[in-house]
């Protein structure tokens, strides 16, 4: 049985904006005419006040949620809350995420910032837009780090998460069928994608006005029921773009499950925290099995693979798996019959040399730099440099920047965003960390590298897993969390990528089924 997806997709997607689906967007005006044309009229139509949320897992409460939204004569201003008390390897771990933005009476965003506070990695991303064709992007920027920065070039007016309910509810009135075409911005990844947002429904909620106290069960409950229409909004394709969930009138949230099982619920503020505070006092740190996020879906950092498998056959079914990246040098899907194979050591060769032998070839994007992935930074460079000496030959580098990861990180599941520099300064993480770590260092090697993400066959169960990929003269898997050069067939690769692109592995959760037919 599969077990997915990692915990990181759900701090670093779900917690960031999971009531959003994890992602903002940037709605170009020819995608969205004559919607954009209305969005000056739908910005006067926005009113102050505030929205709160219960955020509940399998039923049970476990975090409080708040949207705020400020109106002056020419801008609004929305602020975002949220925190959650979510288990992880049995204990529980706080987190919090908060989002601002800042937007001319037009709905055009102005400046953002997003705080995500989890474990040993706070995050902070900002940005300040430039008419409607830059975006001065800053990622990073706590604990004494300096900021990544980017310049994003935009095509048209920017909307970030909290906005799509607004300008799809407050514009021209939903309609159950229509479909709007966004081009996204993920906040994981910092890039664009397509989205498809579909109006599914349409239906009547109550909803609770205001609370009162029962002094008999100690207790705030729900007063002064209210009925709402709301309309249904859900993203094809994609599990990682768009917003799946109820909206009202007002284009405010009223009811959304997102990908990870977590619920968002509309409810008066003492019932959505005052109760949620008392019962996270009374809570402790114990956590039952079945609610376990980390137990139930991650690769425990203290599991080994000890049987180094040559060749993994199994049978996948259950689910359509066009758009993973299934196939590759190492794995052969046939039908339904998929065959992982481990390289052998006469193929661990390449066709350049160190150190700027790849920058002459294709696969050059491989070495840049990226959001998280700090190759440039001086930090980053002198221990690849260091790492690779005066050898030329990509294959000894890696395996022993490999080598070096698997002596020195400490192996511990942590709650937060892996950032390559960030993770070199704690020398603490699990498989996320060293990936990320891995491909930087490599990459600033001069060695084309990246990160993949899928299953791992451990002890006869299948569990999440990341790992790096580098290129010699194919793409080679290779695992310091495990110590692995390369890597053993036990690895099933789905997807290619960053968070964003491990966020789509969710589709496969509790509907994929393998059925091992050999090993050896």
């Amino acid at each position: 049985m599969t077990r997915l997806p990692d915990r990181r997709i759900l701090w670093a997607v779900g917690i960031l904006v999971f009531w959003l689906g994890g992602l903002g967007v940037l709605l170009q005006r020819e995608l969205f005419r004559p919607h954009t044309e209305q969005l000056a009229e739908a910005g006067l139509r926005v009113t102050p006040g505030a929205t709160f949320y219960a955020v509940l897992q399998k039923g049970e409460q476990i975090g409080f949620a708040s949207t705020t939204i400020d109106t002056a004569g020419s801008t609004i201003n929305i602020q975002d809350y949220l925190v959650a008390d979510l288990p992880v390897a049995g204990k529980i771990h706080r987190a919090s995420a908060r989002i601002a933005v800042h937007l001319t009476r037009a709905l055009r965003v102005t400046s953002f910032t997003a705080d995500v506070d989890a474990d040993l990695s706070p995050l902070r991303a900002s940005g300040k837009v430039l008419g409607d064709t830059l975006l001065l992007l800053a990622i990073g920027g706590t604990g004494g780090v300096a900021p990544d920065t980017q310049r994003v070039h935009l095509s048209g007016p920017m909307l970030l998460p909290t906005l799509v309910p607004l300008a799809v509810a407050l514009g021209e009135r939903p309609k159950v069928g229509k479909t709007y075409t966004l081009p996204v911005f993920d906040l994981a990844s910092m890039s664009t994608k397509d989205a498809r947002v579909r109006v599914e429904a349409e239906s009547i909620f109550v909803v609770q006005d205001s609370s009162v106290f029962d002094a008999a069960s100690s207790r705030w409950r729900g007063a002064l029921p209210d009925t709402v229409r709301a309309w249904k909004l859900g993203s094809e394709g994609n599990a990682s773009a768009g917003f799946s969930g109820w909206v009202d009138e007002q284009g405010r949230v009223v009811r959304a499950t997102q990908v990870l099982g977590l619920t968002l619920e509309r409810r008066p503020y003492e019932v959505a925290f005052e109760n949620w505070k008392t019962d996270a006092l009374r809570r402790g740190t114990a956590v039952s099995a079945d609610r376990d996020i980390y137990e139930t879906t991650a690769l425990s950092a203290n599991k080994t693979l000890r049987e180094n498998l040559q060749q993994l056959v199994m049978r996948l079914d259950g689910v359509d798996l066009a758009g993973f990246d299934v196939k590759g040098y190492r794995q052969r899907l046939r039908g339904d019959t998929l065959t992982v194979t481990r390289e052998e050591p006469s193929s661990l060769k390449a066709a350049y040399v160190l150190p700027n032998g790849a920058r002459a070839t294709v696969m050059s994007v491989y070495l840049d730099a990226e959001p998280l992935l700090e190759v440039n930074d001086p930090s980053i460079v002198a221990l690849a440099t260091r790492l690779r000496g005066t050898d030329t030959d990509p294959r000894v580098v890696a395996q022993r920047i490999n080598t070096w990861l698997y002596d020195s990180l400490a192996k511990r599941v942590t709650v937060g965003v892996p950032s390559a520099v960030g993770t070199l300064r704690s020398r603490v993480g699990d498989c996320n960390e060293h990936s990320q770590l891995f491909v930087a260092l490599a990459r600033a090697a001069g060695i084309p590298a990246r990160v993949a993400a899928g299953l791992a066959y451990v002890e006869g169960k299948f569990y999440y897993h990341a790992w790096p990929e580098i290129w010699l003269e194919r793409w080679v898997a290779v695992d310091p969390t495990f110590g692995q050069f390369p890597a053993d067939a036990s690895h099933i690769r789905f997807v290619v990528g960053g968070l964003n692109k491990q966020v789509e592995l969710v589709r496969l959760m509790g509907a994929l089924h393998i059925t091992v037919l050999s090993s050896r």
